[in-house]
């Protein structure tokens, strides 16, 4: 497994990052954890063949995370001339916000004609779902309204895990998806300044023991949070990091 860190930033450009979008790569398949609205540009700044990519999975419904989508299908639909299958895994609601965003962003292309499929499919959260060559545990997070949803990830493919926590304050579900994962990738939104529906270095770091990841990199970091990289012992995430398991 291959993941390769497109975009790593919050949805300010912290750092001069991009939005949030993360690329995995297997012997199987490709696929894409969250698209944020600058994530074509990113993708297009690594060379990735994006008319590979089989399935993307949505974290939640904000612009950093989901309004890329877009931007993705427009271009598969004139640019890349995509042919094949494209599913969208995401929170209850899937549907609505998936035309939502298309209108928004573009008047008239949600019911457009296209040369390939698109499949949308609400992911169950405490229900594993096999989707398109991957184990998908979903489970939900807190970061807004009760009713969101948001949602934090556990993808399984071949031998391999990848956990991804999403946005959120600290939850005890993300003990169970980060537990043993060859890779979580943890928000850390902030060093140690405790902010509501957002997670910080320090409870982060009180929590770990109870989850043993393999490997753990913060991602979504805060202007003041990249301030304190020198003495941060931790892995980090950057822009086009790309890492192996």
């Amino acid at each position: 497994m291959r993941i390769t860190f497109v975009g790593c930033g919050d949805a300010f450009g912290s750092g001069g990052r991009f939005n949030t979008c993360f690329h995995v790569s297997t012997e199987t398949t490709r696929f894409l954890i969250d698209c944020g609205a600058s994530s074509l540009i990113a993708l297009k700044r690594a060379k990735i063949d994006v008319n590979a990519i089989a399935t993307i999975f949505i974290t939640h419904f904000h612009g950093d995370h989901f309004g890329g989508i877009p931007y993705f299908l427009l271009d598969a639909q004139f640019f890349s001339k995509r042919t094949n299958p494209l599913t969208l895994v995401g929170p209850r609601g899937l549907e609505d916000w998936f035309e939502k965003v298309m209108e928004t962003t573009f008047p008239g292309s949600s019911k457009a004609h296209r040369k390939f499929d698109v499949h949308l499919i609400e992911a169950t959260p405490g229900t594993p779902q096999m989707i398109n060559d991957v184990e998908c545990q979903s489970v939900l997070v807190r970061h807004g309204p009760p009713a969101g949803p948001f949602l934090a990830y556990r993808l399984s493919a071949g031998a391999r895990i990848v956990a991804y926590t999403g946005d959120t304050e600290w939850t005890d579900s993300l003990i169970e998806v980060g537990r043993n994962a060859d890779l979580m990738i943890a928000e850390a939104y902030y060093f140690e300044k405790k902010v509501p529906l957002h997670m910080d270095l320090a409870t982060l770091e009180a929590k770990l023991p109870h989850i043993s990841p393999k490997r753990l990199i913060l991602t979504h970091m805060s202007e003041e949070m990249l301030a304190q990289l020198p003495q941060i012992s931790h892995e980090t995430a950057e822009d086009g990091k790309i890492v192996e398991l």
